[in-house]
């Protein structure tokens, strides 16, 4: 039986990267006798670029926005009823987007590790000026979103869930929660109060720019659970990221996490950087957060035990010999590096089978990746 993994795909360079999704995915599972099928939306969504150029009209513009939100949500709906538990989209305008994140209650999610420090960050998507929706009346856009208990509970009581089965040994040091709570007259206050006496765990609640002084004198604390209102936690990822996990977001993959109860917690993938339209038929797009969120569908979803850890290893031999695209300062196509990465893994994967007539002798041990093949 084959395991289902949905496919989403939006203007700019979409198209490539599903081409390089779909060839990397594809690979894997061969090289695990693994059986996948690609279930691919058969709408092709919008860009914010695509949507001003092919149409211009602020009307048209937020009744398409709609129709692509309303058709991505039926489509992680109708995936999730069928069992699929892994979608890997590319980048969509966002505002169609948070629209259907703020309908299925989704959370992002990133692990972040700096030497002996790690950080989980839980982006609450599903509440907020992020999910607002407009009303437009001559002159001005009146936004309208709201806060709610009910959201706020699944957050956090996902965050400190997702914690433990971060760190098994011990779970959270410490739940930090960066909002603007001061806007909303003490109602985020008395909730997570109660919130956090019902899990069993100390929240402390601190205005966004108290957690960046924070960061920034003291650093990292070592298992530290940090959920964060999106105002603050989009434009944050890519800073932590940077300062702390050592990758620049183009070489990144996230997952958006729904926890409304009819989507069992359907977990979609996406490359960090956005749709980049100006890229967009030039085949030099950076391939590489695609490919790692081929591998972590791969191994989480689909019965590819050790695929992260494979790519990872085939990133580091490609990124040796230089093989690199012109936004990491290279001279290679979006289709030369993926060539190279999955050359690599299959070269790899061929050198750790057994040879013909028995098994590989004690003087002869499987391949391991080194720290030296670990980007």
């Amino acid at each position: 039986m084959k395991t289902a993994v949905g496919l989403a795909v939006g203007r700019g360079t979409g198209a490539e990267l599903a081409a390089v999704f779909e060839r990397a995915l594809h690979r894997i599972a061969a090289l695990h006798g693994a059986g996948i099928e690609i279930v691919r939306s058969p709408r092709t969504y919008h860009s914010y670029v695509s949507l001003r150029e092919e149409v211009g009209d602020t009307g048209r513009i937020r009744a398409l926005t709609e129709e692509d939100a309303a058709h991505y949500e039926r489509f992680c709906r109708e995936r999730a009823r069928l069992g699929t538990t892994a979608v890997f989209r590319t980048a969509v305008n966002a505002q169609s987007l948070y629209l259907v994140r703020r309908r299925l209650q989704a959370v992002k999610v990133e692990p972040i590790a700096a030497g002996d420090a790690a950080l989980l960050l839980v982006r609450d998507e599903a509440q907020g000026f992020y999910t607002g929706e407009n009303r437009h009346t001559p002159g001005v856009v009146t936004r309208t979103m709201e806060f709610s208990r009910e959201i706020t509970g699944k957050v956090l009581e996902y965050a400190v869930r997702r914690a433990w089965r971060q760190w098994p040994d011990g779970g959270p040091a410490r739940v930090v929660m960066a909002y603007k709570f001061h806007l909303l007259d003490g109602a985020l206050d008395d909730w997570v109060g109660d919130l956090a006496r019902g899990l069993g765990v100390e929240v402390r609640l601190f205005q966004p720019d108290t957690v960046n002084r924070n960061l920034i004198t003291h650093g990292l604390g070592d298992r530290t659970v940090l959920v964060a209102g999106n105002e603050w936690a989009d434009i944050m990822h890519v800073v932590l990221l940077d300062r702390f996990g050592g990758e620049r977001q183009e070489n990144r993959c996230t997952e958006n996490v729904h926890l409304h109860p009819e989507l069992g917690e359907l977990v979609e993938y996406q490359t960090v950087h956005g749709s980049a339209d100006d890229l967009a038929g030039k085949d030099t797009v950076n391939p590489v957060a695609t490919l790692r969120a081929a591998a972590a569908i791969a191994e989480r979803h689909a019965g590819c035990p050790g695929a992260v850890a494979e790519v990872e290893a085939a990133l580091a031999a490609a990124e040796r010999r230089g093989v690199r695209t012109p936004d990491l300062g290279g001279r290679d196509s979006t289709t030369a590096v993926a060539d190279a990465v999955l050359d690599a893994l299959t070269t790899r994967a061929a050198d750790a089978r057994p040879p013909i007539g028995g098994p590989r002798s004690a003087g002869a041990p499987l391949p391991v990746a080194t720290p030296a093949d670990r980007p």
